[in-house]
């Protein structure tokens, strides 16, 4: 039988159970985020994989929200990420391991217990956070003092679907290969430059056979003659592509550290923001004040939004936009705001705006989506020529109640496409709903 309890208590009392020496029983919580390195002193731990271990530590908590208010959405989606991860990764490290390890069995095991073994292993289960918690229970690397009686009962050997090995680098060559294809369809064929060397002439060939033969020597085969030409195998039918989606777009929590004007045009902000990427990444700097991973990000909102309400707030940034440099300074992500919809020929830009709110407990770097739109990862980076954030923008819209939505008849690449809601909410995989304060009915972008 798995813990019962709720997941935070199980997870304490786990921790006391497990690590006395790093966790003390009198504590009444704990630093999650800096607990790796004192309950697994032996490893060391880089900055970017703290990092990680915190992102992961979020994502967990956003599922136990999920979970909690029964948002089937988002709990699919959360878990089909966590799936994927742990298709290629031991550990949520990849081989080290970490707190968040024992968060997520904390959480999950008593929902994997409860699964049907289609739902564990079947063709659509979730096969590799079945192995997950049976590693995290049963290994000596995280030596959990769980009793035998409170561990998921797993049986390794009733398996209902064999998903095929996923090879990271097999994966990667596969897609640039694909890439290639894409940009250069005519590459790998042969290119005719002009004939082969001429064959010599009928009698000298017959004479010199004929002399080769007399020799002892065996006569010369027309190997031209002899290569049967082989039929070329069909080209395999390309997979059908995926359903379009706004989940292509990377929108995320944003911590706007502070903002100034931007020197060299009246029109726009510079802000400092924390999206919650891990140190180092592209685009990217250290704030020296924070010791914050941030990004630099113009925007046009002078003369629409005062200067101090772009002070230490949360908003929410597109993220994968191609980044672009206004006005001498490299913009890397675009602040998601609303204004009135205006009628063609209008100025566009005339006001108001608001900026879009995000959930107030959904940390920095947390995942937005749409409700009924949580089906796939973001683009790491949207290409300009096919047009993405053109496409699905002309959706994005605030209701009447003063939420962010999706609404798929404003998108016509959209329409016709199953089981998908007709207004989807912009929601945090942390749980909440986005909002501006006043506008109804307006565009968002």
């Amino acid at each position: 039988m798995a813990i019962n309890s709720a997941p935070e208590s199980s997870l304490l009392s786990l921790l006391y159970r497990s690590y006395p020496a790093a966790v003390s029983p009198d504590a009444t919580e704990l630093d999650l985020t800096h607990a790796s390195p004192k309950i697994f002193p032996q490893t060391t731990f880089s900055v970017e994989e703290q990092a990680s271990v915190k992102q992961w530590l979020d994502t967990i908590s956003g599922l136990q929200n999920a979970l909690s208010k029964d948002e089937k959405s988002v709990v699919t989606a959360i878990l089909g990420q966590l799936n994927n991860h742990l298709a290629t990764h031991t550990t949520l490290l990849g081989t080290k391991p970490s707190v968040a390890d024992i968060a997520a069995y904390a959480l999950l095991a008593p929902v994997v217990e409860k699964w049907s073994p289609e739902e564990r292993t079947g063709e659509q289960g979730y096969h590799h956070i079945v192995r997950h918690i049976d590693f995290v229970q049963n290994s000596r690397l995280f030596a959990l003092q769980i009793p035998d009686e409170e561990k998921v009962s797993i049986d390794v050997n009733d398996v209902r679907f064999v998903p095929k090995p996923v090879d990271p680098k097999e994966e990667k060559e596969r897609k640039k290969r694909e890439k290639a294809a894409a940009q250069n369809p005519d590459a790998g064929k042969p290119l005719v430059v002009g004939q082969g060397k001429p064959e010599k002439a009928a009698t000298g060939g017959a004479a010199d056979q004929a002399a080769e033969s007399a020799a002892g020597a065996p006569p010369k085969v027309n190997k031209k003659e002899k290569k049967e030409k082989k039929e070329k195998a069909p080209k395999p039918a390309p997979a059908p592509a995926a359903p379009p989606s706004p989940s292509l777009i990377d929108l995320r929590v944003g911590h706007i550290l502070r903002a100034i004007n931007h020197p060299n045009a009246d029109s726009l902000y510079v802000s400092t923001i924390d999206c919650g990427d891990a140190p180092g990444t592209e685009n990217t700097s250290l704030d020296e004040a924070t010791g914050k991973t941030v990004r630099t990000v113009c925007s046009g909102l002078n003369g629409l939004v005062p200067l101090e309400e772009m002070q230490n707030r949360k908003i929410v940034a597109v993220c994968n936009l191609k980044p672009v440099t206004m006005r001498g300074i490299k913009s890397a992500a675009m602040v998601l705001a609303a204004s009135p919809r205006v009628a063609e020929g209008e100025d566009s830009h005339a006001g108001p705006v608001e900026l879009v709110t995000p959930p107030a407990d959904a940390p920095a770097g947390t995942r937005i989506g749409f409700e009924g739109w949580f089906d796939g990862e973001p683009e790491k980076v949207l290409n300009p020529k096919k047009k993405v954030w053109e496409t699905f923008q002309p959706g994005f819209t605030t209701t009447d109640s003063l939420e962010v939505a999706f609404d798929v008849s404003a998108v016509p690449a959209v329409q016709g496409q199953e089981g998908k809601p007709a207004l989807g909410k912009l929601v945090a995989a942390t749980g909440g709903v986005c909002t501006v304060k006043s506008l109804k009915g307006a565009t968002v972008r």
